[in-house]
């Protein structure tokens, strides 16, 4: 998967290349001048969102299970990254299925639980896009015919995605129980060898999001949540003052990158595609004025930081846990079944 995503960052960039007129020596004169200070301290922080991630997995599993340990989440949630690196996004359900394994806790509960954990960071995402847009169009800027559509398809998915968020956690807090009851109740209609392992999926689902039904809780992910972005941001701030032509970069300037690139992440540019990267290099170069070698230069480096960072401690944990490239792979085939 890393060699797939290295092909896809310099497909990425010689598309693009194609496009527009590109120096290369200037590409490569960016990586010269790196501030490697800088660069240490946003890879150490990409390392505590992790950190962070694990803390806020054990608050989501605190009402069914109240002795989960805070290490053994970390361990997962390291080697779950690392997973999902090498194998994509099938490689996403390792993390719960190693969590449900090490706690004795359904792997469909812990499905549950990524998914409640998916909402959270989205409806910050949502905030942050909205951060974006308004301080984007307070500045009166000029705008390419990317970055506008960019803007128009984005502001269509935080309308219909806030809104689904908002209903499934509202839902989740008031009428998860009388749902749960209903649908086993309407699986009755099964033959006895289905309804059994049925209604079981069922319970399991509905035991995995037990902490959004208490206010007590939901209080607590919103401020892990939180804490969690602030991390990211700190990451992607030091990682910008680590390179030449952002190291001006204001708090302002990373949360508006953030905002766009994240939504940008799942659009589809014509002509172009999508991606972090694809999105991070339009909105560094038709944003911020950023030169597009640069940008280009700038966007690999993200992604090394996001991405690639955790792996050679997510494989030495695994290792230690007696696991090799072999068994997660089975792990993640598994999971997905």
């Amino acid at each position: 998967m890393i060699a797939i995503g290295v092909v896809c960052v310099a497909a990425v960039i010689l598309a693009l290349v194609r496009l527009r007129g590109f120096d290369w020596t200037k590409f490569f004169a960016a990586f010269r001048d790196l501030n490697w200070g800088w660069l240490a301290a946003s890879a150490l922080m990409a390392l505590g969102t992790y950190v962070v991630r694990a803390e806020r997995w054990r608050v989501m599993i605190r009402p069914i299970c109240p002795g989960a340990g805070f290490w053994g989440l970390l361990v997962s949630t390291a080697i779950g990254f690392t997973a999902l690196v090498l194998f994509g996004r099938p490689g996403e359900f390792v993390r719960p299925y190693l969590i449900a394994t090490k706690n004795k806790l359904t792997v469909t509960s812990q499905v549950a639980v990524w998914f409640l954990e998916r909402i959270y960071d989205l409806l910050i995402v949502l905030v942050l896009f909205g951060f974006a847009l308004t301080r984007v169009q307070a500045s009166g800027a000029s705008l390419g015919p990317d970055i506008r559509w960019l803007l128009q398809t984005g502001g269509h998915i935080v309308g219909i995605a806030g809104t689904i968020c908002l209903v499934v956690l509202i839902f989740l807090r008031y009428f998860s129980e009388t749902f749960r009851r209903r649908i086993t109740d309407a699986l009755g209609v099964l033959p006895a060898r289905l309804q059994e392992p049925a209604v079981k999926t069922v319970d399991a689902l509905f035991e995995g999001v037990q902490s959004a039904r208490s206010g007590t809780f939901v209080v607590q992910l919103v401020l892990y949540s939180i804490a969690e972005w602030i991390v990211i941001t700190a990451c992607f701030l030091f990682l910008f003052w680590s390179f030449p032509d952002t190291a001006a970069f204001t708090l302002t300037d990373v949360l508006i990158f953030l905002g766009f690139v994240a939504i940008g992440s799942v659009v589809q540019i014509p002509g172009i595609g999508g991606g972090m990267q694809v999105a991070s290099v339009i909105v560094l170069s038709e944003v911020f004025s950023i030169r597009f070698e640069s940008a280009s230069a700038l966007a690999i480096l993200l992604w090394a930081i996001t991405f690639l960072v955790i792996v050679p401690i997510g494989l030495l944990l695994a290792f230690h846990e007696g696991l090799n490239l072999r068994k997660l792979r089975d792990i993640e085939q598994k999971s997905e079944i």
